[in-house]
């Protein structure tokens, strides 16, 4: 019966601690903007193999991402996300086509870097940030994606620099993200990975992760704007420096 609900790579344990740990991952990240989707793949890590790590990642990260994107609709900020889908299709099409050359540190080193200037360095006015702007980045961040497998925090990054705030930097970042990671599901089905063994597990951590990004919604909205921007800074502080430590432990 458990191989029936299950697949083979990975123990009823396991699936339990991974269904527990998508709704807090997405509680998080509806609260806060971001840091869920990096937990989830750093957690999911410890215990499947590295070929359905990346795909069923994307598949519950866009089950997260959606569930957040219609319970935060009327707060999307619809001509950015237009911008990213385009690049994104770009990206992804880049990405799929060679990730396997990129070093694995290399990738993450960039990120974790990009994220710290979002945080510390000097921006562009959100009234100099151009359109072309969120294309070239829906471009770098869909080819990373393919590669490290969770950028929310480069897309979050993106959209702070346009001087969003609160619910619509959320609402549009999970917008984004669905894009991104429904076109990542799309290559990876390409490829031949095989995702129908995976369905019970997936549809139990993506009702997870609603319930999730509901608990964390309200949070959101009783959060006061100057610790939101306090947190904010601390998750993506915290992230680019477990990154770079990744990065450099594996060299």
């Amino acid at each position: 019966m458990t191989h029936f609900f299950l697949p083979p790579e990975i123990s009823p344990w396991f699936a339990a601690l991974l269904v527990a740990a998508s709704f807090c991952t997405s509680a998080l990240t509806a609260a806060l903007g971001l840091g869920g989707g990096v937990a989830m793949l750093a957690l999911m890590a410890t215990g499947m193999p590295i070929a359905s790590l990346l795909p069923v990642h994307g598949i519950v990260q866009l089950g997260s991402n959606f569930g957040r994107s219609v319970i935060q609709f009327r707060h999307i900020v619809w001509r950015l996300v237009l911008w990213f889908l385009i690049g994104s299709i770009i990206g992804i099409a880049l990405g799929g086509w060679v990730v396997s050359f990129i070093p694995d540190s290399l990738a993450k080193m960039t990120m974790a870097l990009f994220i710290l200037w979002s945080v510390y360095g000097k921006k562009p006015k959100p009234e100099a940030v151009s359109h072309l702007f969120f294309m070239v980045g829906g471009t770098l961040t869909s080819f990373a994606t393919m590669i490290v497998g969770a950028t929310g925090p480069l897309v979050a990054a993106l959209l702070s620099a346009r001087g969003l705030r609160k619910q619509p930097l959320i609402a549009s970042h999970a917008a984004c993200m669905v894009l991104q990671h429904g076109l990542k599901i799309l290559v990876f089905g390409l490829i031949g990975f095989a995702y129908m063994q995976w369905l019970p597990m997936l549809a139990a951590m993506i009702v997870s992760g609603v319930l999730g990004t509901l608990a964390g919604t309200m949070a959101l909205d009783n959060l006061p704007e100057q610790l939101f921007r306090l947190a904010f800074r601390i998750v993506m502080t915290l992230l680019a420096l477990q990154i770079l430590w990744s990065a450099f432990s594996r060299q």
